[in-house]
């Protein structure tokens, strides 16, 4: 039997004016005006979204050069650190995906070969705090992938170009970097302009704007993931200290006020603790403006009976983290399925995947970790496949196989492309060749 201490509000005051109708609406005709209009328009929408109209969107190698000058020689050193960590990381996936090529039968050769797309654009959010981590996620793993060339776009902070965002960008390996945010940076490097050239692939986390415009533009461009709101969830056993629990649930919360932070254990004594904890942090938390708004409207903690219901209610979930606080955490890698990442035991923490550990951040939300897994090396690739026939004898076979499972679906030129090869290499006749036209 599960006990919920508690629950989300469902009714929370002071919730978001923009419904989901108006965002898509706005961003359709934003998407429409820089269709139509190019820098003109993007431009128009960067003054009126982020007051940013500078001569030229791009920024120089001067530009750059001066910039980066302005972050500290510390924060610098960190970035490499953790560029190094992601880098290392996705160079080894990028080692588990091979090409080959196999001989299926006697003279004919299947292939498969992975391609990096050749163009990709990173959008790197700005908003409340400069994201420097989403520039080490989507460029260092494009260019391990192999992608020739990746543009970026991070916005303006209160007007500012933020520096150290740029250092990350620079350092990561973007070939061009863009000082423009929004819907109009998205449009922009989806549909290219006078300016900016347009790209194959978007990657990148942003707000509801920014995930709606990735939304309507997929099919014309590709794009990592539909993104919404970070989201964590703990499983803890009777081990599990509540502190590190309050303050782990509390580190995901302040991302934004409308991230959903869940707690399912087995003892209530961990849940009531957790909830007195929460309610104490939340009174000297520097964001806790945030965090807390989070924690009211989408918090939720359940007591179950034993782990293994905590395992299979946190699958229904299929939160985008989910931590693992017990005392066998390893446990979860047999026990779930659905998840973004998972963060096993009490030395690990959901931060560090967001900031520094190696593995990628960019993660499915909304339930999508029902049916895939977040950014990785491989969403850089294009798995495709060849095939060649280098036998006569296997060609007339084949074409003898085509010519019938072709007429049982009833595609007759199908069919005699397979007829044509057992005639040249079999002798087989081709009665369709000396048909008569019919006008």
């Amino acid at each position: 039997m599960t006990v919920t201490l508690k629950k989300p509000n469902t009714d929370p005051s002071g919730g978001s004016s923009t419904s989901a109708s108006d965002v898509s609406r706005i961003v359709r005709g934003v998407i429409d005006d820089i269709r139509q209009n190019g820098d003109k328009a993007v431009r128009a929408y960067s003054e009126k979204f982020d007051k940013w109209s500078p001569k030229s969107f791009k920024l120089s190698r001067n530009d750059i050069d001066r910039i980066i000058s302005k972050v500290p020689k510390q924060v610098l050193e960190d970035i490499k650190t953790v560029q190094d960590n992601v880098r290392t990381f996705a160079l080894e996936q990028r080692k588990s995906i091979t090409d080959f090529e196999y001989e299926i039968r006697p003279g004919v050769h299947l292939g498969q070969k992975n391609i990096p797309i050749n163009a990709v654009g990173a959008y790197i959010p700005g908003g409340r705090y400069p994201l420097l981590a989403s520039a080490h996620m989507t460029i260092v793993t494009a260019k391990a992938a192999g992608v020739k060339r990746v543009i970026a776009c991070t916005p303006p902070i209160l007007g500012e170009i933020p520096p150290s965002t740029v250092a990350a960008i620079h350092l990561a390996g973007a070939d061009d970097i863009y000082i423009l945010g929004g819907v109009q940076a998205v449009a922009a490097m989806a549909i290219g302009t006078e300016t900016i050239d347009k790209i194959d692939f978007i990657a990148g986390p942003g707000n509801p704007f920014v995930a709606e415009a990735k939304r309507q533009l997929f099919g014309e461009i590709g794009i990592d993931l539909p993104a919404g709101p970070t989201e964590v969830l703990i499983v803890a056993d009777q081990a599990a200290d509540p502190v590190v629990v309050a303050t782990d649930l509390l580190s995901q919360a302040e991302h934004g006020p409308d991230t959903p932070a869940v707690l399912i254990t087995n003892s209530r004594k961990v849940a009531e603790k957790t909830i007195t904890e929460v309610n104490r942090l939340l009174k000297v938390l520097p964001t806790a403006g945030l965090a807390s708004v989070s924690w009211d409207r989408f918090g939720e903690v359940h007591v179950v009976e034993n782990l293994a219901e905590a395992y299979q209610m946190a699958d229904t979930y299929a939160s985008e983290h989910v931590q693992i606080l017990t005392a066998n955490p390893r446990e979860a890698l047999e026990k779930m399925s659905n998840y973004g990442a998972l963060f096993l035991g009490e030395k690990t923490c959901v931060s560090y995947g967001d900031k520094c550990i190696g593995t990628n951040h960019v993660l499915p939300t909304k339930g999508a970790a029902r049916y895939t897994g977040g950014l990785w090396v491989g969403k850089y690739l294009k798995t495709v496949t060849y095939q060649e026939v280098t036998s006569e004898q296997a060609s007339g076979e084949l074409g003898r196989l085509c010519g019938r499972a072709a007429r049982a679906e009833g595609f007759e030129g199908h069919a005699r492309s397979g007829d044509i090869r057992a005639r040249n290499y079999l002798n087989d006749t081709c009665d369709w060749l000396s048909q008569s036209a019919k006008i």
